[in-house]
């Protein structure tokens, strides 16, 4: 097996476990706990699972109110995870395809949600007392995070290598004095 096919196999490997956490622990949350819409189990002074049901997308807006505003989500990011797919299979080094893999994980566990609920499941809550750096989130949501993160880390600081390279003089042609 070439690098290149094991970098990408290993990608959509970690868009299939995210994935599959993902759902496992909304099922938890929701079986396991039995978790009603609102209701927290204790874990951490700073940390709980508190249920509720994410209607929008990133942050809650565009709140999908209605079934038709429901499906149009369900499209809209069909489309973005089969972009970042095809992303992702395009990619060759590792280092690029994780975060694509991070982010195609997470948005498939929200579009299962979605289509399954009508909105995602979160559960995840961070606390400090009464703030809360971040609305409750779950895997997914935090897995896209980290790869939109990765992303514009790399593309802010790495660049591309091959550009940084001098072009190679040009040869010589016969004797040159």
């Amino acid at each position: 097996m070439s690098p290149l096919t094991r970098n990408r196999l290993v990608g959509l490997a970690i868009a299939v476990v995210l994935f599959a956490a993902d759902q496992a622990t909304k099922t938890y949350i929701l079986d396991g706990l039995q978790l009603g819409l609102g209701q927290s189990h204790y874990l951490l002074p700073f940390f709980q699972f508190t249920l509720t049901h994410n209607y929008g997308v990133s942050l809650g807006m565009f709140t999908a109110d209605t079934d038709q505003m429901r499906w149009i989500l369900v499209g809209v990011t069909g489309v973005i995870a089969a972009v970042v797919t095809v992303w992702l299979v395009r990619e060759r080094k590792l280092a690029d395809i994780v975060p694509l893999a991070l982010i195609l994980g997470g948005a498939l566990g929200n579009i299962k949600d979605r289509y399954e609920y009508g909105y995602v499941v979160d559960f995840l809550d961070l606390h400090f007392g009464d703030f809360r750096p971040f609305l409750i989130f779950n895997i997914a949501d935090a897995a896209i995070t980290i790869g939109v993160l990765i992303i514009l880390a790399r593309s802010l600081f790495v660049g591309d290598k091959a550009a940084d390279k001098p072009a190679d003089p040009a040869p010589k042609l016969g004797n040159e004095s």
